[in-house]
């Protein structure tokens, strides 16, 4: 019974309470009411709000900011430019002919001045396209293109539209996973000048994105971006706002008072008569007023000048045109073409940090157009695509004179040694001097004939690139010329000495 009554007793004890758990999302925040500072309380910051705008809506807006504000139309330009000045090279392994060939269609189709017209107008407008035009195709632009289907010389070029007038998406999607535009639009309506619609297969269409968004405001976008005035249109206002006071205060930088007795009374009694003989007198006053002139002044009136300083004005202006080109991500220098402040400036940090924002954007907005056009500007032109096509973006910064020779100086000392250790022949040693022109503008005078001539074979240690050249014993006796090398040579690997030589004086005098 005794261990019954005690487990009845255990049973009937109260239970411990556990504390409940609050419900709901736990924020953390800083509060002074007294001082009404931090979340919730009565003061400026707390007044502060973000409404969603969507400027890139307003058509009419980006029009006029495009034409008539210099600031807008550099922001929208200047990387588009920048991304498309150097262009691009062909790395696939056709004969320097056949590139050539492709370069021209380049050139004579307009393609590349068309896509940085869209690129332009992507940015503008948050949304562009361009129709790859195609003769024989115009009866079936919905069909997928089809690469068997382009005739040779078939390409005509591109017709750029912004997505405001001329092209808009039909609400099907991609669902290939395999298509590179899978989850965009299938398909768009493509109205032309006369009126005329047409549905167009997105194969051939190339799209020229604004600034990426998040998908629900993708969607309130119809699948296209957010203009670049967007983000620089309440900087740009602040700087406009101050601009146009600083030009209104040298109106007010010299002031003169006059003070005159009973000029209230004047003014209020309303007779014109005396109105004005008060005008007359102040222009009186005004055209006998100069550096050696006589001021009369009643007894009781007064006279006073009140001058306004700068001081400060300029720090703050400068200030704003930071932030537009922070929100812009283009350099001050650049984009308001001003010499880099402070005493050892040299504006180099900056321009670095603007060239890698320039090849992001060659390699996520560039790219995949040049993807799409490259395999059918090949079909157009020579009937097939090559298994290596490929290509890469040029430098976009363009060295000067003193780079390009140490430059030249460097890859030079580099071929050389590579010759030197037997790893390469005399004929890629030559073949990688004649690819060095296209950068540093030298060795173009090495022609295919010489490469071919060059020796095949590879002579470890055979020419060094210190002081003197060292020839070792393969030289025999033979009577050097006036680069110290022997004339003849039936490897041709004495000619590939003098050749070298030249190259090292030339670039001693540079």
């Amino acid at each position: 019974m005794g261990k019954r009554n005690r487990k009845l007793a255990k049973d009937k004890a109260p239970k411990k309470i556990e504390p409940k758990k609050p419900k709901g999302l736990t924020t953390d925040a800083f509060q002074n009411v007294l001082a009404r500072m931090g979340l919730g309380t009565p003061n400026l910051m707390e007044g502060t709000e973000y409404p969603l705008t969507r400027l890139t809506n307003d058509y009419q807006l980006m029009n006029s900011l495009y034409r008539g504000h210099w600031i807008i139309r550099k922001i929208i330009d200047t990387i588009p430019e920048d991304m498309t000045r150097n262009w691009i090279s062909i790395t696939t392994q056709l004969p320097p002919d056949e590139i050539r060939k492709l370069d021209k269609l380049w050139r004579v189709r307009r393609i590349r001045q068309k896509i940085l017209q869209g690129l332009k107008w992507g940015r503008l407008y948050g949304g562009a396209a361009g129709l790859i035009m195609i003769e024989g195709h115009e009866d079936i632009l919905h069909e997928p293109l089809d690469y068997d289907t382009i005739m040779p010389g078939s390409l005509k070029g591109l017709m750029i539209v912004d997505r405001w007038s001329g092209i808009y998406p039909n609400p099907e999607l991609v669902d290939d996973l395999d298509d590179p535009e899978f989850g965009l639009p299938e398909s768009y309506q493509l109205t032309l000048e006369e009126g005329q619609t047409m549905k167009v297969h997105h194969s051939r269409i190339i799209r020229f994105m604004g600034r990426e968004l998040p998908y629900w405001e993708k969607l309130a976008e119809v699948y296209w971006g957010a203009s670049e005035v967007e983000v620089v249109y309440d900087e740009l206002k602040k700087r406009d706002n101050t601009s146009w006071n600083i030009a209104q205060l040298i109106f007010l930088a010299n002031l003169r008072v006059l003070k005159m007795k009973d000029m209230d009374q004047v003014l209020s009694i309303g007779d014109e008569r005396a109105q004005r003989d008060l005008y007359n007198t102040v222009t009186a006053q005004n055209w006998l007023m100069s550096n050696m002139g006589l001021y009369v002044l009643g007894h009781e009136d007064d006279f006073a000048t009140h001058q306004y300083t700068f001081s400060g004005l300029n720090d703050i202006y400068e200030s704003f045109m930071l932030d537009i080109a922070g929100a812009c991500q283009i350099p001050v220098t650049k984009l308001f073409g001003r010499a880099p402040a402070g005493l050892n400036a040299t504006g180099e940090n900056d321009m670095q940090n603007y060239y890698e924002i320039v090849q992001q954007q060659q390699e996520s907005t560039l790219g995949p157009i040049l993807d799409k056009l490259l395999p059918i500007m090949c079909m157009s032109e020579f009937g097939a695509i090559p298994d290596d096509l490929d290509y890469i973006f040029n430098p976009i910064r363009t060295p000067d004179d003193k780079e390009v020779a140490e430059l030249a100086d460097k890859k030079t000392k580099s071929i050389i040694e590579t010759y030197n250790a037997g790893l390469i022949s005399q004929k890629i040693a030559m073949k990688e001097l004649k690819q060095m022109s296209e950068t540093v503008g030298m060795f173009s005078n090495i022609t295919d004939n010489d490469i071919e001539q060059a020796d095949d074979s590879f002579h470890q240690g055979e020419l060094g690139f210190g002081g003197e050249l060292d020839y070792g014993g393969f030289m025999g006796s033979e009577t050097p010329d006036r680069t110290g090398i022997p004339q003849s040579d039936s490897t041709g690997v004495n000619k590939f000495r003098r050749i070298l030589e030249r190259i090292r004086r030339r670039l001693g005098n540079s």
